[in-house]
């Protein structure tokens, strides 16, 4: 799964989940959805792949939601992933 990918399939993942992606993060990065490990660190999907943590699933759509809710049209998915990346690199 792609960065983009995710983003465009947010409504139907595991709120509980956490967005893993490759860096630097881009729309066509690599993704992992899975939950944070209750150990801690990253699930093995994210670490097999030298994957980085991105976001939960629940604050992406919070985000997503509430920026949204601010423009005069609603974004296309590509306006989506990109300002989430700009979120998840300056104010997570």
């Amino acid at each position: 799964m792609t960065l983009i990918e995710a983003v465009q399939n947010l409504d139907s993942l595991e709120g509980e989940s956490t967005i893993y992606a490759a860096q630097p993060w881009t729309a066509d990065s690599m993704a992992v959805v899975a939950p944070e490990p209750e150990s801690g660190g990253l699930p093995t999907e994210a670490e097999k792949h030298a994957l980085k943590y991105f976001l939960e699933v629940s604050i992406a759509r919070d985000f997503l939601e509430d920026w949204s809710a601010n423009l005069d049209a609603e974004p296309i998915l590509q306006e989506k992933c990109a300002r989430l990346i700009q979120y998840a690199i300056t104010d997570a």
